[in-house]
């Protein structure tokens, strides 16, 4: 990475950075209806926090492997945690807890208001004053997230309210994250950088969850072991990998508005998956969402 603190991030969009960006956009998505199912054998922090665990464990043997050190500059510790607090640990607490009141698709398009916070927040913080294009996209992408919570028949009511408050949270905190990336960049090895921040924010999820939570192994089916352990390699060595990538070679309010295309893809294979709502709505909103994101990578 060669950003600078001392200036506002100018990253330009590049075909490299679209890639990864759509390989984190596809891997987060499908994580949204498996994480919700395999909430029904596992209470929240536990699987959370030991999976985590586990994708900081293979991101730090894939480092390893591909000769990326794994050291980490005295100077850079307290930044690396403000990043894995937010970007990881927070996420992972309070979106797991969001699924235990919201179904996977309400709490996927509550999660992405996120690009609301960070093109909010990158202009105070980087200087990165949005353009008449990215503000339409960012229109048409919140379009479209209307259009699927009017589809779902979304309604805020009290028995949804704590986890709607959950999504916000988790949602303004990767914001933050995100932005701080850019102003405070870790300048170590992606795998690294990963494995460390996974790792941070992960292990006193998993703590808290063998201390106060219950789990009973045991009683997973193959087919869970199977989604667990396919979801941990994906969600980490690919998708967050992928989203470290593509924030470095981004602007960050472009990477936030891109990520938009994940709450799609997490409705639309809710529905196939766990039969959730599927309607005209969420095909106008999948055309309008993905419009949107087509506009950011143009302006």
């Amino acid at each position: 990475m060669t950003l600078q603190n001392s200036t506002p991030a100018r990253a330009r969009i590049t075909p490299a950075g679209l890639m990864f960006l759509a390989l984190t956009s596809v891997g987060w998505g499908f994580n949204w209806p498996i994480t919700k199912y395999l909430l029904s054998d596992l209470p929240p922090l536990t699987l959370r926090g030991s999976t985590g665990v586990f994708g900081a464990v293979l991101l730090a043997l894939l480092a390893i492997l591909s000769g990326q050190s794994l050291r980490v500059p005295a100077k850079l510790w307290p930044r690396l945690v403000v990043a894995a607090t937010l970007n990881v640990g927070c996420w992972m607490v309070l979106m797991g807890l969001a699924l235990l009141w919201l179904p996977a698709s309400e709490a996927a398009l509550i999660a992405y208001t996120m690009p609301v916070w960070a093109s909010i927040l990158a202009w105070p913080i980087l200087g990165e004053r949005p353009n008449l294009l990215r503000v339409i996209s960012l229109a048409m992408a919140f379009a479209g997230l209307a259009a699927i919570m009017g589809g779902n028949g979304f309604a805020g009511s009290l028995e949804k309210l704590p986890g709607i408050i959950m999504a916000l949270a988790g949602a303004f905190g990767f914001a933050l994250g995100t932005v701080l990336a850019k102003k405070l960049p870790l300048h170590l090895p992606p795998l690294s950088a990963a494995a460390w921040q996974v790792g941070i924010g992960c292990t006193p999820v998993a703590i808290a969850g063998l201390v106060i939570e219950k789990a009973d192994w045991a009683t997973l089916s193959e087919f869970d072991w199977t989604l667990l352990i396919g979801a941990t390699v994906v969600q980490f060595c690919v998708a967050y990998v992928s989203w470290f990538a593509a924030l470095a070679r981004l602007p960050a309010s472009v990477a936030a508005i891109g990520t938009m295309a994940v709450p799609v893809i997490g409705v639309v294979t809710a529905a196939l998956a766990l039969h959730e709502p599927l309607g005209p709505g969420q095909i106008a909103a999948l055309i309008f969402t993905l419009a949107g994101v087509a506009l950011a990578t143009r302006s």
